[in-house]
């Protein structure tokens, strides 16, 4: 599906969309437990994978109306739903009967790799040529010296791979600067160990808010961890209990594309709901816009933060802990004066895509003065002259939504391929943006 942006305009009330981090987390905790209700989830492709996955390990997973409180199914099929029960597997996953594929989610394959860990027996994990393409190595050794084993069916450290347990506990080191999601999904697995694990961080832990989220998702289901001097711990033998619902908060990821349109493209005031604040570092795009120039204001309280357009400038942005932000900030300089130089962002070429790379090409189609370095990434907005043209989302939803919101200022239409791929994060994010005032016709492919 191509999605086709003309110039325009935004401004109203909207609200951002559940997170997805933090579903991921709790929908996993529940299941690690014995059960809990997730109030208010993200049901996108990302956090359907996770459910499928969960239920492959004996938990159950069903959309329920909180009106009538009336299970709606036997799997989370809909397209959205204002809450997930949990049947949890007691913190003994069982044996998967069948290969569990993750398709395009990381987080995912990363944090059920530890799971399987904890079968008695062997899972087998793959995804689709995105996910398969992604470093799992690090989290492999560290399943086998915990006890089990692990291993990659093309022996290159990427899925497909086997996993084998159960695994003891321990103490590992692990790389930080290739995922946090390493350490999240050790932190999780073990929980539920007769000896805890402790993880030993090798380099300096890269995406540092991701794991602050886990771990209070893990605190909101009695799971007790540390920061240690070398990394992180948990205890063994502990349970995942939780007797209140679970309620998701907004997710700032996918906000940003909605704050960066109100930056670049609102007259008058977007105001973006659902943004409460909690561990997610991606929070930093408000402050971003603001010292962009971006007449912005967040009403911590009510959840809400207004943005209007102003003059905009170039900025310096560093993100080791927030790499979703690239795409965002990148598409921000495009439109700004000046140069925005996005530092220390290498671990940003370990997604969905390079996205460093792709946003670089990218931007450039649209006209904009871009330079890539290995670990930086620079938009020269005062040397760009953005036009309207056809770019490719190269399957990676935030490249997508980032792209889209360049089309808002580009002379002539722009079109974006691949759009259906906001599916994995924010799948209403096209109707959002026409509902806000923008110029979006989403359009199918001919197929043959």
């Amino acid at each position: 599906m191509d999605a086709r942006i003309e110039p325009s305009t935004v401004d109203g009330t909207t609200a951002a969309p559940p997170s997805k981090s933090y579903t991921h987390r709790a929908l996993l905790a529940a299941a690690y437990g014995d059960g809990a209700r997730v109030v208010t989830p993200l049901v996108s492709a990302d956090t359907r994978a996770t459910a499928r996955a969960v239920e492959a390990f004996g938990a159950r997973v069903v959309s329920v109306d909180e009106r009538d409180d009336d299970p709606a199914g036997d799997s989370v099929v809909p397209s959205e739903a204002s809450a997930l029960a949990v049947e949890g597997f007691g913190g003994r996953p069982a044996v998967p009967a069948d290969v569990i594929d993750c398709a395009n989610s990381g987080t995912t394959l990363r944090l059920t790799t530890a799971t399987a860990g904890l079968a008695d027996g062997g899972t087998v994990l793959t995804g689709d040529a995105s996910l398969r393409s992604r470093p799992q190595g690090p989290l492999l050794a560290a399943v086998e010296s915990l006890g089990g084993r692990a291993r990659t069916t093309r022996g290159n450290g990427r899925a497909p791979m086997v996993v084998e347990g159960p695994i003891e506990g321990g103490r590992v080191s692990i790389p930080g600067d290739v995922s946090s999601q390493f350490v999240t999904a050790l932190l999780f697995a073990g929980a539920r160990t007769d000896a805890g694990v402790r993880v030993d961080l090798e380099t300096p832990l890269k995406s540092v808010p991701y794991v602050d989220i886990t771990r209070e998702v893990l605190a909101a289901f009695g799971v007790e961890t540390e920061r240690t001097a070398e990394g992180f711990a948990v205890g063994g033998d502990q349970s995942y209990a939780r007797t209140e619902p679970y309620a998701v908060p907004g997710d700032f990821s996918s906000a940003s594309y909605l704050l960066a349109a109100g930056a670049v493209a609102a007259p008058e005031r977007l105001v973006v709901e659902n943004l409460y604040p909690n561990s997610q570092g991606d929070a930093a795009v408000v402050d971003v816009l603001d010292r962009m120039g971006a007449t912005v204001d967040w009403d911590r309280d009510a959840g809400a933060v207004a943005v209007e357009r102003s003059a905009l400038r170039g900025t310096t942005v560093d993100v080791s802990d927030t790499p979703d932000l690239l795409p965002t900030v990148a598409a921000v300089g495009a439109v700004a004066d000046g140069e925005t130089r996005i530092e220390n962002c290498e671990h940003v070429r370990h997604k969905e895509t390079d996205r460093v790379a792709a946003m670089a090409e990218e931007l450039d189609a649209l006209g904009a003065a871009v330079e890539e370095r290995p670990d930086t990434l620079v938009v020269r907005g005062g040397e760009s002259r953005l036009t309207g043209a056809r770019v490719d989302g190269r399957g990676d939803h935030r490249l997508a939504m980032a792209l889209s919101v360049v089309g808002l200022v580009a002379d002539g239409g722009t079109t974006v391929a691949g759009a259906e791929h906001v599916a994995v994060s924010f799948p209403e994010f096209f109707e959002t943006l026409a509902d806000s005032g923008a110029s979006v016709d989403l359009l199918e492919r001919p197929t043959g």
